[in-house]
């Protein structure tokens, strides 16, 4: 029997546990970075959100343990969530906003059973529209859900133990593009927030330049603040301006190494010079360097754009089921791909970036 308990606050001691927890885990049970507890309290500072999570114990009460927080035995189970909430969108409970695969992780479909269980009921005490657990894989069985999303899949590469290896695995068509980066000068900065501004910049513009608005800049600050050495900036310069960025995530479950990349951005007037595709070599350099074994694209559509981009480079389609407990209305609501929101999309690229910075940050926060 397992015993789950709703946490609203991670002290040190659990944090340590629940990383040591997720450590001991084999590979299909679904554990990865995402599921780091620093990631609450980066989504709480930097987004604002109510941030919480469920655990679950062997149900054989520990000697000693203090009310409140160690309701059983050793931890078997755990589930991070987020409370988003908004007067323009509504109200969700995810597993995470911001990150593509933060969901149920357990030692057997029993404890996975009772965090999903917990979680349903922590969904109707909210009073939300509906939760939201983002897995990798093929998702979990449970009589709560009922409704799926498959429509995207994770793109993952398989890294080589060294540097030069990389070369060897790209196609022709690769190898000219990186190279077309070389003859242009770009120059690459690896760093913390002394790149922020660079970075920021460039990611701003082109969210604008898509319709989307932007997360706030103290997201990434707050980052690299809590994630120290795992987390960094990559910045390229092209005639000493910042054309392309990223935030790259180096992890370490257990015995898997990966790298993951889960905001990047280079700008549409740059396209000349192949930052882009140059900066994305770097960022598998840079991930072999670190000890990664394996480079996470992020999420896409099959056949669309950026899982052609990502495909190019070697990285091989993975399942990613975003799974719901619906409680009202549609989980396609408030998705940017919904038709009802073209016109809006079309509006906010019209607008200065200035503008998008100012007023973006307000309205992304209440997207889950």
């Amino acid at each position: 029997m397992a015993l789950t308990q709703v946490i609203h606050h991670i002290d040190d001691a659990l944090a340590k546990e629940l990383r040591g927890f997720l450590a001991s885990l084999p590979e299909d049970a679904g554990a990865c970075g995402e599921h780091d507890p620093g990631w609450l309290t980066v989504l709480r500072d930097a987004l604002g959100h109510r941030t919480m999570s469920i655990v679950a114990r062997e149900g054989v009460a520990r000697p000693g343990a203090r009310p409140g927080l160690h309701p059983g035995g050793r931890l078997v189970g755990y589930l991070p969530l987020a409370l988003v909430s908004s007067h323009l969108f509504g109200r969700y409970l995810v597993s995470l906003p911001y990150l593509n695969r933060a969901g149920v992780v357990a030692i057997d479909s029993t404890v996975r059973d009772a965090l999903i269980d917990a979680a349903s009921e922590l969904a109707d005490q909210l009073k939300v529209q509906y939760l939201e657990l983002r897995h990798q894989g093929e998702g979990i069985k449970h009589a709560c859900i009922t409704q799926n999303r498959t429509d995207k899949v994770h793109m993952r590469m398989a890294l080589p133990g060294e540097v030069e290896d990389l070369w060897s695995g790209y196609n022709a068509k690769v190898r000219n593009q990186v190279r077309k980066g070389d003859k242009a000068g770009l120059t690459i900065a690896f760093g913390g927030t002394e790149l922020l501004d660079g970075f920021y910049g460039v990611f701003s513009t082109n969210m604008r330049d898509l319709g989307t608005p932007v997360y706030p800049r103290h997201l990434f600050n707050s980052v690299l603040e809590t994630f120290g050495e795992g987390a960094e900036l990559a910045v390229v310069c092209h005639e000493g301006r910042a054309v392309a960025g990223a935030l790259l995530l180096h992890n370490h479950v257990g015995g898997r190494r990966e790298s993951t990349v889960p905001s990047a951005s280079s700008l549409r007037d740059a396209k000349h010079t192949n930052a882009n595709m140059w900066m994305y070599h770097e960022l598998l350099k840079r991930s072999v360097s670190r000890g990664a074994g394996v480079f996470d694209f992020g999420r896409s559509s099959p056949d669309s754009g950026t899982y052609r981009f990502k495909k190019q480079w070697g990285a091989a389609p993975s399942p990613a089921t975003w799974q719901y407990y619906l409680r009202a209305g549609d989980v396609a609501a408030v998705r940017p791909d919904n038709p009802r929101y073209q016109r809006r999309i079309a509006t906010w690229q019209k607008l200065p970036v200035w503008v998008t910075r100012l007023v973006g940050p307000a309205i992304v926060k209440g997207i889950p």
